[in-house]
Formats: structure tokens, sequence, C-alpha cells
């Protein structure tokens, strides 16, 4: 009976609405929620008692050891860029060069490039002063200026490395990154372009959101005194602690992590360093990137595994060596060059990784309830079942990420959950290496779409720049939902064509 595919599938059922109940209804963390399907579904289906710990150990291992060096290694990178100025270096130097007619594309840009070291909730919290200034100068209203630069931010950190949603499904699927980097930027660009920059523009010329008010009574404090300047003119280099509105003092609670917008007081207390340059933050975001396309590239091109130059681009272009040595040259170019302290230094990077505990312990109970439907062989009957219906792998892919994201709200869950259920149906259709990162992006794009009332991202955008709840729905949920399913058309014409 146990071994019967329609008990396996109902217990596959029962296992996710479970999952979906902990999380939605009792507000349960995503983290004991996964464990404690994965425990009832390994019971349910018949898996000896002796081995289900173990199971579930070798599971969690499996997934931790592959995401948690590179989610960790990224969320230094990201850490390091903000508290030297760098995020804010970048936004002053691109709005500097569009002109206030052209802001919000410099901020979309801005979005899209911050996007790829800082996690979405510390870019929103980081660069939210830069959208007070544009909106206070431009007088457009918020959703003018907020919008693009958000959209920018979120769709990268549904669809590219370091993020842990890509990551994980790069590593649990044993997809390349670097082709996963490569078409996810051929995917986002066109989806951010289309939501995130038409679509934005659109809907602010119907809903004006003034700026909020706790913005224009602490403005004067932040840039007033500084003196009247253009808009994009580089400020001083920020402290590490976001200002500009009451809401840096506040703590942004994600189902996934708990970012801190208030920095360690050892960071605050830092004696002031050299300004640093655009071209050196720009050097150290595009240097993991460049590393790891070019073992992707060469591994392509020269197909040899034993060639000397394939060998060393495949080690140094890494993900996990890459963003190592991207970590260490931030170390160098941002922090001792510019006269940091080691005690400083170390003190970042140590505050650099609180956050993306609960995030890496969600991805790897992720892997431990994908683990658990292939050792229960429910992986095997949903493969079947998933097959029956006909439709490509991945439109499959993309629909179970767009259904967990609607249903439960956290991008990171929602990919995480998908890969686990199709994991064995990937390993039975052995697709092509540039299928397969198709599949990843696709799973991204889905769990990007949707964002409502159960996602933390909606409420960061809407109290952080004084949306609605009403005018969030209709701008911030649909320009999501258009930007996730923007990005699978491309993926999905891109998975045709090649």
């Amino acid at each position: 009976m146990m071994h019967q595919p329609a008990y396996l599938l109902s217990v596959a059922a029962v296992g996710i609405a479970l999952l979906l109940l902990l999380i939605i209804r009792l507000r349960l963390d995503p983290f004991v929620s996964l464990l404690l399907v994965s425990a009832g579904v390994a019971l349910a289906a018949g898996i000896p008692v002796a081995k289900i710990v173990p199971q579930m150990e070798t599971g969690m291992g499996a997934v931790l050891a592959h995401v948690a060096p590179i989610v960790g290694l990224g969320a230094m990178l990201g850490k390091l860029l903000e508290v030297s100025g760098g995020a804010q270096k970048i936004a002053d130097r691109l709005l500097r060069l569009f002109g206030e007619k052209r802001a919000p594309l410099a901020l979309g840009l801005t979005g899209l490039l911050l996007g790829i070291p800082l996690f979405f909730d510390v870019g929103v919290v980081v660069l939210a002063p830069v959208v007070y200034a544009a909106a206070k100068r431009g007088g457009k209203g918020m959703l003018f200026y907020a919008l693009p630069l958000a959209a920018g931010l979120a769709i990268v950190h549904g669809l590219l490395p370091p993020h842990p949603g890509p990551v994980a499904a790069a590593g649990l699927l044993h997809a390349d990154m670097g082709l996963i980097i490569l078409f996810g930027l051929i995917c986002a660009i066109p989806a951010w372009f289309l939501g995130g920059y038409l679509y934005s523009r659109w809907i602010a010329a119907r809903i004006f959101v003034p700026i909020p008010d706790y913005v224009e009574e602490s403005f004067h404090d932040e840039y007033a005194e500084q003196g009247a300047r253009p808009l994009g003119e580089a400020h001083p280099e920020p402290s590490p602690t976001p200002t500009g509105s009451s809401l840096a003092t506040a703590t942004v609670t994600d189902t996934e992590t708990k970012t801190e917008a208030v920095a360690p007081a050892a960071e605050a207390a830092r004696t002031p360093a050299q300004p640093v340059g655009f071209t050196t933050v720009l050097g150290i975001i595009l240097l993991p990137i460049g590393l790891i396309l070019l073992q992707t590239f060469s591994s392509l091109i020269i197909d040899d595994p034993k060639n000397p130059v394939q060998q060393v681009l495949g080690f140094i272009g890494a993900p996990l060596m890459a963003l190592l040595i991207g970590v260490l040259a931030s170390f160098y170019v941002l922090g001792i060059r510019r006269g940091w302290s080691k005690e400083h230094l170390v003190t970042v990077a140590e505050s650099a990784l609180k956050p993306v505990g609960m995030i890496l312990l969600v991805v790897g109970a992720g892997g431990v309830f994908g683990s658990i439907l292939v050792a229960s062989g429910i992986g095997k009957v949903l493969s079947s079942s998933l097959t029956s219906t006909g439709l490509p792998l991945i439109v499959l892919a993309f629909v179970i990420s767009l259904t967990l994201r609607i249903a439960q709200g956290s991008a990171t869950v929602a990919i995480v959950a998908t890969t686990g259920i199709i994991s064995t149906l990937v390993a039975q259709a052995h697709p092509s290496p540039v299928h397969l990162a198709l599949i990843c992006i696709a799973m991204g794009a889905g769990a990007t779409a949707t964002s409502h009332v159960n996602d933390a991202g909606y409420w960061l955008v809407s109290r952080f720049f004084g949306i609605s709840e009403k005018d969030t729905l209709k701008s911030w949920t649909v320009l999501e939902t258009i930007m996730g399913f923007t990005a699978f058309g491309v993926a999905a014409l891109l998975s045709l064509v090649l």
C-alpha cells in the first residue's frame, strides 16, 4: 500500500498542503516547517525510522556544502560595498550621468547592478535615501523613482547568483552557474524594462504617491545642511547606517531572515576613509561575475579537462573561488587601502554573515525535503505524474514555483521546494546544460511574480516608500507579475531555439 503511486501522490499532496498551512496560517518558521513536513512525509511514505534522520542530514549537507559558502561570500561582498559607500557611489554616478529627466532609468540600472551583491531588503534600505532625494528634486511622486529601483533589485534577486534561491537551484540540480548568470541577465533585462521601467512610468502617471511625511521632516537634516547640489552629485561617504528617514532604525522582518537596518556600533564609530571611486566599485562587482563567465566559456571553447588553461580557469572561475577572490579584493581595495583598521574590517565581515543564517537554514531544510521525496520514491511518482500532463519541464518548473510563491510568499522557499519536487524529473530527462540553466531561471521567474500581502518584500516597498496597500497591489504586485512572466517567456523562447 505504501508503495502504490496513488498513495505516494496523496502523501506528497498532503505534505505540501501541510507545509503551506504551517507557514501561512500558523506562522511557523519555514525552516521548522520544512523539517517537520519532511519527517512526516518520510514516516508516511514508509522510510524505516532508523534511516529518516540520516537521510535528512544527507539532504541538508548536500545542499549547504554548495550553497553556504557562496551565499556567505556574496553577503560579505555586499556588506563591504554598503559600508564603504560603494553602493551610494554607483547610484550617485548613474544619476549624474543620466540627469534628472532620466532619473528612473538611472535608478533602475542602479538596482540591476547593485542587486547582484546586495540582498533585496538590504538594497532597499541602503538605497532608499537616494530615492527620497530624487523624488524631492524631481517632484513626480514616489512611484516614479522607487519602482524602477526596487524592480531592478527584485528581478536580480530572483534570477541570479549569489542570491540564495538561484544558488540553491543550481546546487540541487547541478546546473552550471555561469550559464545561469549569462541567461539570467538575458532574461532579467527585458523583464525589468517592461515591468520595472515602462509599467512603472505608466502607473506612476496615474497614481501620485507623495513623499512620506517622515521623509519630509528629516530631509533637511540629511540633505539641506550639506548645501544644495544637483541631482546625482556625490554625497560624502555615508555612514554604514542607512539614514534619511525614521525607518533607518527600523528592523525589517522577512520570512527567511531578519535584516537589521542598524549597523553595529563599531562600524558607526570608525574613522572616515578616503572616498571610493566609481570605477573601483564597478570592478569589484564585475570581478567574480567575469571569472565565473570566463570559466563557463573556456569549458565550451576548449572542452578538454586536461588542458592546463582550462584547469586554471576552471579553478579561479568556480563560483566559490571567484567570490572568494572578489571578497579578498574588496577587503584590500575598499578597506585596507582606504585606511580601515583590521579590527573594523573583521567587524564588517562578521556583521555580513549574521543575517544569512536563517536563509541558509531554510535552503538546507529545502534540501532535506527534496532528499526525502527522492528516497521515499515520491519523487519518481511525481515525475511520472507531471510527465503525463504533457507540459514541458520548463513550464512545470515555472508553474509550480509560481503556485508556491502565491501561496506562501517567500521566493527562496518557492524555488527550493520546486527544485525538490522536480529534481527526479530533471534527472530522468537529462536536459542539456543550457536547458538546465533555463529551467532554474524559470523557477526564479515564477518565484518573482505575484508579490502580495504574504511577501515581506511587498511590505518593505509599501512602508519604505509610503505607498498604501491598495496602491502597492496596483503598482508593485502587477510590476512583479509582469517581470516574472516576461523573464519566463524569454527563458522559454531561448529553450526552443537553443
